[in-house]
């Protein structure tokens, strides 16, 4: 069969996945000039250097180029932070005033709106986004939120009385929610400012306090938020810290300490499994949000030539480094041919390179550790027998920084590496089905439960999304990030929930308050 894609029509699909040009002339401006970075880390309301004056480079993942300095947290300092976030949370008014909480988020509100720009840039600059990316994940979502969390603080209801019940009687029943104490709040670096965003605002909304360990290879987004929150907000000393260790050990430290009450992550899952085991060693809550091999699901009825531009371009975006991303693309055996040969087109067509050029989609991983990973996974499937379609290597006249080419395989076995192990690179593995039943056995054949993806006629669609066990699916193209809208997944892909009303619960306490009567 010969399958065609309109040009057009493609360029279109692909360029508007996750964001647009529209931002790119201001943000181009910053990057041209030259993004300096914060060094500076916020410590009990103050913008301090390491204690032993040790700071780490900060890489620019395009060209390999150191591109600035930034302070190098020790032992003492991340000790300095949660005891300042322990002193705020138990000897100020911080917890029980959510006026004040209020107050506090939208000054950051509008000290971030300020710098959008400047949040854009340094997302080109530290991740390699690519610029026309940078409106989305990486800078306007996480700071439109704000004022749903602003909201939140004053709106929720910390306290509510039970009905009188017949079994109760004689006895008033008092339901109060309180803040949970010290939050540790532990970021990846593939969406730096959104992972960071979706654990400090519900949790100083709820009255928490907050210690904030971003990825050593994307610190500026933090520093960026440590020097506005410093000069531009209320927040009391102590109640927001941010500390940049380079070293993991250091920041281990955040769980083991039982002065923090919630180790909040985000990041992979052999991490969070540490990360857990370190806290359960003091009971402490977890909430974690893993990894994923989500599966995108074209039924018989779905429109090919439409979606399937839309389920591999996709894979590419953040240059694949996304945990939600569908890797996985399960196509009706009638109709794996045809779906074949459009996702080659699609990649084929796909953009990769400097990622200040509005017109590539595809930018750099985010190292040179984590380009050899992919390639090394890229080189097990083809040991394992899967036929590469295209890709699979460093892209020709790219070889400066951590390029991997957008890589298709087809004839994937769904037990083999490629096709359980999350890659975090732009490769996509097409796995061909026999029937809806055997869909869903291959989607739910994986230790992960983030995300999944259905496109077909909305009923039977929907009937697929059920049998998902994921904890957020996609029907037709919905999108499943909101403030509001509580994300996170079943099985080795996390516990708790971000966002919305669950993602706040995940901050506060219940105390049930009995009184007599």
């Amino acid at each position: 069969m010969t399958t065609s894609i309109d040009q057009l029509e493609l360029k279109r699909v692909l360029g508007g996945l996750w964001g647009s040009q529209d931002p790119a002339a201001a943000t181009l401006e910053i990057v041209k000039r030259g993004v300096r970075g914060e060094e500076a880390m916020l410590i009990d309301g103050e913008l301090v250097t390491a204690s032993d004056g040790r700071t780490f480079d900060n890489i620019n993942p395009a060209n390999g180029q150191v591109i600035g300095a930034v302070a190098d947290a020790g032992a003492a300092d991340v000790d300095r932070a949660i005891a300042a976030a322990r002193r705020a949370f138990d000897e100020t008014n911080w917890p029980n005033d959510p006026d004040l909480r209020r107050h506090c988020l939208l000054q950051l509100h509008e000290a971030m709106v300020e710098a959008t720009d400047l949040f854009r840039a340094i997302a080109v600059t530290e991740i390699g986004a690519a610029v026309r990316s940078t409106n989305t994940f990486h800078s306007d979502w996480p700071i439109s939120s704000i004022p749903y969390w602003a909201d939140m603080a004053t709106g929720f209801d910390y306290e509510h009385t039970l009905p009188d019940r017949p079994w109760a009687a004689g006895t008033r029943h008092l339901i109060r929610h309180e803040p949970i104490g010290v939050v540790a709040a532990i970021t990846p670096w593939n969406f730096p400012l959104q992972t960071a965003m979706t654990k400090i605002l519900p949790a100083l909304a709820a009255g928490a306090t907050v210690v904030l360990k971003p990825a050593f290879q994307t610190p500026w987004h933090a520093t960026l938020l440590a020097k506005l929150i410093a000069e531009k907000t209320d927040f009391p000393a102590g109640v927001i810290n941010i500390v940049t260790p380079s070293d993991n050990a250091v920041a281990e430290r955040l769980a083991l300490d039982p002065r923090v009450d919630l180790v909040h992550f985000t990041g992979s899952t052999a991490v969070g499994k540490k990360l857990m085991a370190d806290a359960s060693q003091r009971v402490a809550r977890v909430a974690l949000e893993l990894g994923g091999k989500s599966a995108n699901i074209l039924l018989e009825k779905a429109d090919f030539a439409t979606i399937v531009p839309q389920a591999a371009g996709v894979v590419s975006m953040n240059a694949g480094q996304g945990c939600v991303l569908p890797t996985r693309l399960l196509v009706p055996r009638a109709r794996y041919d045809e779906a074949k040969e459009l996702a080659r087109i699609t990649f084929e067509n796909i953009t990769v390179g400097d990622p200040t050029d509005p017109d590539v989609i595809q930018g750099p991983q985010i190292s040179k550790v984590q380009q050899d990973r992919v390639l090394g996974l890229i080189n097990q499937g083809v040991n394992d027998g899967a036929t590469l379609v295209t890709g699979g290597s460093t892209p020709e006249g790219l070889e400066a920084g951590y390029f991997v080419e957008p890589t298709l395989f087809a004839d994937v076995d769904p037990s083999s590496t490629i096709a359980q192990r999350e890659i975090f690179g732009p490769v996509l593995a097409m796995i061909p089905y026999d029937t809806v039943d055997h869909a869903v056995e291959i989607a739910n054949n994986t230790t992960y439960g983030l995300a999944g993806y259905v496109w077909g006629d909305e009923d039977e669609a929907l009937a697929v999304a059920k049998r998902i066990r994921s904890g957020m699916v996609a029907v037709n193209g919905g999108f499943f990030y909101g403030h509001d809208v509580p994300s996170g997944g079943y099985k080795e892909s996390g516990l708790g929930r971000e966002s919305g009303v669950e993602g706040f619960q995940e901050f506060l306490e219940t105390k049930v308050i009995a009184v007599g009567v």
